[in-house]
């Protein structure tokens, strides 16, 4: 009998072939020419058996699906692509590409993420780069990346980039308001917003007695919404 399975208690694909009598295994040889489908047959049944954590996802990979699964809760045009529907349908977005694959090595080694790009559309892929974009651009130029695993998108940037910055960043169909974490010039968090304008009329104030006199070459203007962003110190 030509087997090719999981053996969950070795983590391991066996592809043999078997001879018995009834219930008795007399000899065990390898299959050498087991064919891919066999394999990959294995290889989900494998991936089942070790979890979603077996694929081992790049950082950019995850940034990816957080984007995806954010805009999914928000909009009917985005598919499921959580770890739970992901493993549920392995069979759809991955088998077609387990051609020569047998181990769970070679599943890694696979460009996982073009594979899970692919599961969206042309316009699904345009609706998520605008609706949740993978970074978002401050008035001096600099590229602040969304994170998207919290209760609401957030990103770091240091508070001097916003001076002038009057209406807050929002993203998603229902204009979600960005969690901003204002750093000081050291890049250490000084306050977290998710409404900049205010900020700028109350605690601002505050910040601007504490931090001026810790960074003195840095610009700490009474009025930030008059004031230029800026990635300089002040010149000498």
């Amino acid at each position: 009998v030509k087997t090719c399975r999981w053996n969950s208690r070795t983590k391991r694909i066996e592809a043999v072939i078997e001879r018995g009598y009834g219930a008795v295994t007399l000899s065990t040889k390898p299959w050498t020419d087991c064919p891919d489908a066999a394999y990959g047959l294995a290889l989900l049944e494998g991936l089942q058996d070790r979890g979603f954590g077996a694929f081992k996802l790049s950082k950019p990979i995850q940034l990816f699906l957080a984007r995806v699964n954010w805009l999914a809760e928000r909009s009917d045009q985005m598919p499921d692509m959580s770890a739970e529907s992901l493993m549920a349908s392995l069979d759809v977005w991955l088998a077609p590409h387990l051609a020569g694959c047998k181990t769970i090595g070679a599943v890694q080694n696979l460009d996982l993420s073009a594979i899970l790009r692919a599961q969206l559309t042309w316009d699904q892929m345009q609706l998520l780069d605008t609706q949740a974009p993978e970074s978002i651009t401050a008035p001096t130029g600099t590229k602040m990346r969304v994170d998207y695993g919290g209760a609401a998108p957030s990103i770091s940037v240091r508070l001097q980039e916003l001076f002038g910055l009057d209406r807050h960043p929002t993203l998603g169909p229902d204009r979600i308001a960005v969690a901003i974490e204002l750093l000081s010039p050291a890049q250490r968090p000084v306050q977290i917003t998710a409404d900049l304008p205010g900020f700028w009329r109350t605690s601002y104030a505050d910040v601007r007695k504490d931090m001026r006199g810790r960074y003195p070459r840095h610009p700490w203007p009474i009025d930030p919404l008059e004031a230029s962003p800026t990635r300089r110190v002040k010149p000498r």
